[in-house]
């Protein structure tokens, strides 16, 4: 693989069509049957939260391979302090294209812009099997938890700036970005505008229910 083959570049809106329907290729039965992520994207592009500076696409030969959005999230401390931080996602590369490095291109390429742009923490929920390689720890590692004192297993933190969170207890507060996803008749209607595709069961969806809904305790 040569990194002079691809072109990384911002989205614009002549690519929300062809890019909704990368994400509804890659995640496609993925985590349950059919998929959401395409509908997401089309309301985070919406959302206050959403951060267009940081919606990149990457591609070879004038086709799109991939693509990654962020949002702001907030972090708050045991004192009340607030601190932005992005919410990564949904990052996606085409099917045909996966295991290529082309991820990884992908994510060095916006961290770098992130933390040009002033942002020092990255969160994202996600299999950390994928995430690790590109330096995601477990949020226990950086003492961050949703409410609760909860710990989710698929809750991982990346620091651009090391230290960043360092000394301190926080507890994690997504954007509402992804809440309209939650009504399916919408999920429907808009995946209608799209190929028809079967619905189906495949194993990847009892390991994200696994991760989904593990914690770690100590």
């Amino acid at each position: 693989m040569n990194n002079n083959d691809y072109i990384i570049r911002l989205e614009t809106e002549k690519d929300y069509y062809e890019v909704e329907n990368l994400a509804r290729e890659a995640f496609w039965n993925l985590s349950f049957p059919g998929c959401s992520e395409h509908y997401f994207m089309h309301v985070l592009r919406q959302h206050e939260a959403f951060i267009p500076e940081l919606d990149y696409v990457i591609e070879s030969e004038g086709k799109i391979l991939g693509c990654v959005m962020y949002s702001v999230s907030k972090l708050v401390d045991e004192n009340g302090h607030e601190k932005a931080v992005l919410t990564m996602g949904p990052i996606c590369i085409h099917p045909e294209y996966q295991r290529k490095g082309i991820s990884r291109m992908l994510l060095d390429h916006t961290f770098a812009k992130a933390f040009e742009m002033g942002y020092d923490t990255v969160i994202n929920f996600g299999n950390p099997d994928n995430y690790v390689a590109r330096g995601y720890k477990s949020c226990k590692k950086y003492n961050v938890s949703l409410e609760g004192d909860y710990y989710p297993a698929a809750l991982l933190v990346k620091e651009l700036k090391e230290g960043a969170l360092e000394g301190k207890k926080w507890t994690y507060y997504q954007n509402s970005a992804d809440e309209p996803c939650n009504d399916e008749s919408a999920v429907e209607k808009y995946d209608a505008l799209f190929p028809p595709k079967v619905k189906a069961w495949h194993p990847s969806q009892e390991e994200f229910y696994i991760h989904s809904h593990s914690a770690i305790t100590w």
